[in-house]
């Protein structure tokens, strides 16, 4: 490592020119993040009113957590690459939105209000639509999700969180041309699944012939890496985490169970809105509150570089208390036995005023926590990074100690 550069903490880089085609392969990663959104919003808003699509829902988000980190740690390692993944990411995806949409209105059809947690699996259409949506459509969601993370991540050291939250982003409001179309004509749902898996398998399948990681330790070198980690700005607002945290390292300091916890709830009770927005009958509503989803990940991530993350922190948990308050009195007004055409206006209202607040925060704290966590960037080439405050002044200390090389 001839070209190697140590900042004041020790850490290593290694300065390269910037590749020509790099902001094709983060527009790549956006694309192929904006096109499995469906999967999870789109099946929120439009299929999971009943028990069983409820059910689904939730096995499905189990799938997709366990198709992203395995793929994350094997990708890491380079024992799986970036082209097989996601080849085999939108191969599923696909899948995925062509089974829910075969599958999707034949379980309301056919009443399966979910009595138990099996009931989905019980009838023909619901077992198709359990292994082909909510296993193999979430692996193949968290794969993609996943993989284009790592890889934008790594082409953007010098600024990760803020280009992975732009991707992240496309994940929530890309659901929006569909929730559009399906508003617009409810008997067409079955038919936009099918072309969302047909779109999906399209965009995936490109951005797996051009995507790739950086080099390990890879650094623009248009950025002094010595100047960037001495920002004081940076430093003061959003500083980096003192060292590289392993998960056993950081699953024994306060930080990250906490946060996994909030995330959690969050996560829970951001799908949870969509659902109950859209039973409000105002698509409006429910387009705006997954619009605000995604693109208040990427603002979120300007918020916390200027104000810092827990103020930012703060203010998305009293946004997101605040939407749950609005789409209750949303719902309570749209309930019977108030019935009518001014009573369910009334509802869809006041749903649209609860959508700004609550997309905002949803995707806020989606976003925002999972950053707050990581407390900085992640070298490439390295395991995982948490942020564990309580180590990171001895730490100080000690790498100040250190010469830069």
């Amino acid at each position: 490592m001839e070209n190697a550069i140590r900042d004041w903490r020790g850490r290593v880089y290694l300065p390269a020119p910037v590749p020509a085609d790099r902001t094709r392969m983060f527009w790549l990663a956006w694309g192929a993040m904006a096109t499995i959104s469906p999967l999870q919003y789109g099946y929120a808003a439009l299929l999971a009113q009943q028990g069983a699509g409820l059910t689904l829902l939730a096995v499905w988000i189990a799938g997709q957590a366990a198709g992203a980190l395995p793929a994350l740690h094997l990708v890491r390692r380079g024992r799986l690459g970036v082209r097989h993944a996601l080849a085999a990411g939108a191969a599923l995806s696909g899948l995925g939105l062509a089974a829910a949409g075969l599958t999707g209105p034949g379980l309301a059809a056919a009443g399966l209000t979910g009595s138990g947690l099996l009931a989905p699996a019980i009838a023909g259409p619901g077992l198709i639509a359990l292994v082909g949506y909510a296993l193999l459509g979430g692996l193949g969601a968290g794969l993609v999700y996943g993989v284009c993370g790592e890889v934008v991540s790594s082409w953007y050291p010098e600024r990760p969180a803020a280009r992975v939250g732009l991707i992240t982003g496309a994940f929530g409001y890309g659901a929006v041309p569909l929730l559009v179309w399906a508003g617009i004509a409810p008997g067409a749902t079955p038919a936009a699944f099918l072309v969302a898996a047909v779109v999906a398998v399209t965009v995936i399948g490109t951005a797996a012939r051009h995507l790739r990681l950086a080099p390990a330790l890879w650094w623009p070198d248009d950025v002094d890496p010595r100047t960037h980690a001495l920002n004081a700005a940076r430093l003061r607002i959003t500083p980096d985490a003192a060292k590289q945290f392993k998960l056993p390292q950081a699953l024994r300091t306060r930080t990250l169970p906490a946060l996994a916890l909030i995330l959690t709830c969050a996560g829970a009770v951001s799908v949870f809105d969509v659902i109950v927005v859209a039973g409000t009958g105002s698509w409006a509503a429910v387009a705006l509150l997954v619009a605000l989803n995604g693109t208040s990940r990427s603002v979120a991530m300007r918020c916390s570089e200027l104000f810092g993350r827990r103020r930012v922190l703060a203010a998305v948990l009293g946004a997101l208390a605040l939407g749950q308050l609005l789409l209750a009195a949303a719902t309570l007004d749209a309930a019977p036995p108030a019935t009518g055409p001014l009573a369910d206006a009334g509802g869809a209202v006041q749903a649209g005023v609860a959508a700004p607040s609550e997309g905002w925060a949803g995707g806020v704290l989606l976003w925002l926590g999972v950053i707050a966590a990581s407390g900085g960037p992640r070298r490439p080439g390295r395991s995982g990074t948490f942020t564990a405050r309580r180590y990171e002044q001895g730490e100080q200390k000690v790498n100040r100690k250190r010469t830069l090389g």
